[in-house]
C-alpha cells in the first residue's frame, strides 16, 4: 500500500494497564487490512535506545531527576528521527509504546520536575513531532500494581515507585488528555479487552480516512 498516508499512534498510561495488549491488537488489525506497521517503543525502539532504556530502568543505582529527564529526551530525538519519521514517511503505521506525554508525566509530575520544560525539552528533541492519535489507558494505580503483582515479574525502576508517585503521575496524564482533546482517546481500562481494542480501531480508522495533509500535527 505504498500510496497510503502513513499514521503515528502512541499508547500511555501507567504501568500495568494493558499497552502492549492494545497495541499488539491494534497491529494485527491493520496488518489484516493489509497496512504496513512499525511496532516500536520507548526507551528502547533504537539501538541507542535499548542503551538507553537499560540506564533508565535497570541502573542499580540513583539516577537525579534532570538526567533521567535528558536521557528519556536523547532517546527521542534519536527514535524518532531514525524510526518514526522514515516510517511514516514510506506511508506505513508507527504504533509506538510511550511517548513525550509519559515523560511530561513520569519525570514531570512523578519526579516533580516542571512539565513545561520537560514538554518543551521533549518537542525540542524531536523536532517538534506529535502524534495523530495518542490512546491513553486510564486505570486507579492501586488496580495496576495488583496487575503487576500478578504477573510475578521483577519491577523496574518506575514500576517500584511508591503509590503516591503513580497518583501523581495518572493525574498528570488525564490533564495532557483534557488540555489536547482532538490527540487523545481516553478509555477507561477496566473494560474488557475486546471493548478497547474495538474502541481504539474506530479512532484509528477515523485517523486514516481523514484528509489528507501534515499528518502528526507536529512533523
Amino acid at each position: 500500500m505504498s500510496t497510503a498516508r502513513g499514521l503515528w499512534v502512541t499508547f500511555e498510561g501507567g504501568d500495568g494497564v494493558g499497552k502492549t495488549t492494545q497495541a499488539r491488537l491494534l497491529q494485527e488489525a491493520l496488518e489484516a487490512e493489509g497496512r504496513t506497521v512499525v511496532r516500536t517503543r520507548e526507551p528502547g525502539g533504537s539501538d541507542v535506545g535499548r542503551l538507553v532504556r537499560d540506564i533508565v530502568l535497570h541502573h542499580r543505582g540513583d539516577i537525579a531527576p534532570r538526567a533521567e529527564a535528558l536521557l528519556y529526551a536523547a532517546d527521542r530525538a534519536h527514535h524518532v528521527a531514525t524510526v518514526v519519521r522514515p516510517a511514516i514517511g514510506r506511508g506505513e503505521v508507527v504504533i509506538q509504546d510511550r511517548y513525550l506525554d509519559s515523560s511530561v508525566a513520569y519525570q514531570g509530575a512523578g519526579r516533580v520536575l516542571d512539565a513545561g520544560e520537560v514538554r518543551a525539552l521533549s518537542l525540542w528533541a524531536a523536532e517538534g513531532a506529535l502524534p495523530d492519535v495518542t490512546v491513553l489507558l486510564d486505570l486507579d494505580p492501586a488496580a495496576a500494581r495488583r496487575r503487576l503483582d500478578a504477573d510475578d515479574k521483577p519491577f523496574d525502576r518506575l514500576e517500584a515507585e511508591k503509590e503516591e508517585f503513580h497518583a501523581r503521575v495518572r493525574d498528570a496524564f488525564l490533564a495532557l488528555a483534557a488540555d489536547e482533546p482532538a490527540r487523545f482517546l481516553v478509555l477507561d481500562a477496566s473494560r474488557p479487552v475486546t471493548e478497547l481494542a474495538g474502541a481504539v480501531r474506530a479512532r484509528v480508522a477515523a485517523a486514516l480516512d481523514a484528509p489528507g495533509g501534515d499528518v502528526g500535527g507536529g512533523r
